[in-house]
Parts: structure tokens; sequence; C-alpha cells
């Protein structure tokens, strides 16, 4: 993800890659899948309205919101086997999961030979 000139740009490596998840069962993979089916199917449900339409906070269907609802929900319990307090709760835990799974990144680069290379005059 991002832009070259003006024009955004994909891609399948950066811009999937970079948001911690846990590892996912089996069993994750599955209620996910369901979740987004459900998602869709609930979009679906209400065409021709476009998704500017359907998201529209005031105007949302209910179906749809509380497809995205359970979604959230079962990803949380994911996360940590419940729904979050709050936003600082939840912060909190994306950033502990990005922490532990970039230490080891970050302990490689300090003992790069590159980082260790530095002249001195």
């Amino acid at each position: 993800c991002g832009k070259i000139k003006t024009d955004f740009r994909f891609s399948n490596t950066l811009g999937w890659n970079t948001f911690p998840v846990p590892t996912l069962t089996e069993k994750s993979k599955a209620d996910l899948t369901r979740c987004a089916e459900d998602i869709l199917l609930a979009r679906e449900a209400h065409w021709p309205k476009t998704i500017a339409d359907l998201y529209d906070p005031d105007e949302m269907p209910e179906d749809l919101r509380h497809a995205h609802k359970r979604n959230d929900e079962t990803l949380e319990r994911i996360y940590i086997g419940r729904t979050f307090r709050n936003d600082t709760e939840r912060l909190e835990k994306l950033f502990d999961l990005y922490t532990k799974r970039t230490a080891s990144d970050v302990a490689a680069a300090h003992k790069s030979p590159k980082a260790s290379r530095r002249k001195v005059h």
C-alpha cells in the first residue's frame, strides 16, 4: 500500500502483512471466513445500493451492522479470548504483538555487519 505520484498502489506483501494478527487456528480461519461471507451476503441483500450508501453511518442496514459487529467480536476473541474493554486495551495488544513480532528483526539489525561498520575519523 502506498502512492506513486498521486496514484494509489497496493501490495499483498506490504499492505496485508504489516498488521499484527495472532496465529490463526483452522477454527479461527473458518469463523472469520463465515463472518466475511455474512458481510458479503448482507451487502448483496441490499443491491443495488453502493458501498457509500451501505456504510453511511445514519443509513447502514441493521443486518450489515450486525454482521460487522459479529466479525469484530470474533476477531477480538481471537486476540484475547473476549472483546476488548476499550480502544486503549485494543491498541496496547496490537503494539505488544507488533513489538514481539519485530523484536528479532531489531536484534538482527543491531548485529548485522553493516551496523557495526562505522567509520571513525
